[in-house]
């Protein structure tokens, strides 16, 4: 969820980290079965946080001429997969797992957070409601908008 919200495998890292020490440091008393509703609480928080965060930043750095990426490959990008013995499988995997990354990351964030706590961290909607801090009822719209928008968006997928 914080990859998809960062964009980035470094950035979400840290959001992650900085979400787990704190529920450490404030829950680790609560009982085991209140943990991951309260870790998602936590972590939806440290992404809202690293969405202000980058908003000011990326002012700044259009204000003050802040330096670009240099727009150069990855050199391990280009490297192949020994794991995949047929390249075109792969090749179609790798597509739709990118359609789906694509389709996921512009749904809206609420929608994104329903969605991403819903159908993959499979909790349910009083669950997904507490972790979020929204009612149930928000829930289920936030979900079933996202649901509709990736089915749309991933038409080309459907048998």
């Amino acid at each position: 969820m914080a990859r998809f919200a960062t964009g980035n495998a470094d950035e979400a890292l840290d959001v992650v980290q900085d979400a787990m020490l704190d529920f450490v440091k404030r829950y680790s008393g609560r009982p085991s079965g209140e943990w991951p509703v309260l870790f998602y609480r936590i972590l939806q928080s440290r992404i809202t946080d690293w969405y202000r965060r980058t908003s000011v930043r990326n002012r700044f750095r259009h204000w003050f001429g802040g330096e670009e990426e240099d727009g150069r490959e990855d050199p391990l990008q280009r490297i192949a997969d020994p794991s995949s013995p047929d390249p075109a499988e792969a090749l179609v995997r790798r597509k739709i797992g990118e359609d789906l990354e694509n389709a996921v990351r512009r749904l809206p964030l609420r929608q994104r957070q329903a969605f991403l706590l819903r159908a993959w961290e499979g909790l349910d909607v009083a669950q997904t409601a507490s972790a979020m801090g929204c009612s149930e009822g928000s829930v289920k719209t936030h979900y079933s908008r996202a649901v509709h928008t990736l089915r749309a968006l991933l038409e080309e997928y459907r048998p």
